[in-house]
């Protein structure tokens, strides 16, 4: 049984579609990923889906039954990209005061804050304010009253903004350690990058609309284009074959070949194996998921986005 499934949610603000007949399904103890540019609707259905507002149309399914978030509130973990927190409240008493507000009992927040604390480098930020913090040293303080109720769903947008790559790498631990305990996660981003080493499943929206859904590998190969990378000792002095057609000769001794229709890459092996070049390495080159969006969005704003990113 899926733990989150929404069925056609539709979502409008005055004439705009934020939302526009999204569906989609998260597997129990997954990292998802929940992808697009900046305007394309993620924060709106994330909102939908942690009972912020609610959907003009369609359904929210959570743990097998229709949402309802005076019951199902506790369970959910919700970090939005914008920083929830009180400027001027000691952290130690906010993350206090926090959990409490999710069900747990002082003496347990207290004990579970500490744990966290000490796990993420945090054990000297007791009485230090809010306002006292850099961006990413606010940005752990809220995953950590986030996750500190062990919600069955964590909702993370945009969780590494403002991190520093250390810091990054904490809590990417976290989050697969996480999700191997049992957490259900759904990271929203629109840096593709980092989803392509975390993220078990991925939709990309834009515009309000789905465009894109699958897991990470199913995804890179529905839009591989046949490029191989062949490296060797020495450049074999004939290229020409009609098993492929050369893409790209480099100068370390390496062609990316892209393998013809009706042949297969142990077709190119063989003509290369009776060159007068020793192979090294021979792999397959699949697409990231920038250049998958890129590709799907082509001359829109989201792709010029996109470009600027990875730039």
């Amino acid at each position: 049984m899926n733990i989150l499934e929404t069925q056609h949610v539709k979502k409008y603000f005055a004439t705009q579609k934020a939302v526009d007949d999204i569906s989609l399904s998260v597997t129990p103890a997954s990292i998802f990923g929940l992808l697009g540019p900046n305007g394309a609707g993620k924060t709106t259905l994330l909102r939908m889906i942690t009972g912020i507002i609610y959907p003009d149309s369609g359904d929210i399914i959570f743990d097998g039954k229709k949402f309802d978030p005076r019951t199902d509130i506790e369970r959910i973990g919700y970090m939005p990209e914008e920083r929830g927190l009180y400027k001027k409240m000691k952290i130690g008493e906010q993350a206090l005061y926090l959990a409490q507000l999710k069900g747990l009992k002082k003496n347990e927040a207290t004990r579970l804050i500490k744990e966290w604390f000490t796990k993420l480098e945090m054990e000297s930020w007791w009485n230090k304010k809010v306002e006292d913090l850099s961006k990413g040293m606010q940005q752990k303080l809220q995953f950590v009253t986030t996750v500190l109720h062990s919600p069955k769903l964590i909702i993370l947008d945009e969780p590494f903004s403002g991190l520093d790559p250390v810091n990054s790498n904490l809590i990417k631990d976290e989050i697969f350690r996480l999700a191997k305990n049992g957490a259900t996660i759904i990271f929203s981003t629109h840096r593709m990058e980092q989803v392509e080493e975390i993220c078990d499943h991925i939709i990309l929206v834009n515009k309000g609309q789905k465009i894109l859904d699958g897991t990470v590998k199913e995804v890179k190969q529905q839009f591989k284009e046949n490029l191989f990378r062949i490296s060797f000792d020495t450049m074999p002095l004939n290229t020409n074959n009609d098993a492929f057609t050369i893409v790209r000769q480099n100068e370390d001794y390496s062609l990316v070949v892209k393998i013809n229709e009706g042949h297969t890459p142990n077709d190119v092996l063989r003509y290369f194996l009776q060159s007068n070049a020793n192979i090294y390495s021979f792999h397959e080159i699949l697409p990231s998921l920038n250049d998958i969006f890129i590709h799907l969005v082509e001359g829109t704003p989201a792709a010029r986005q996109f470009q600027t990113v990875t730039a």
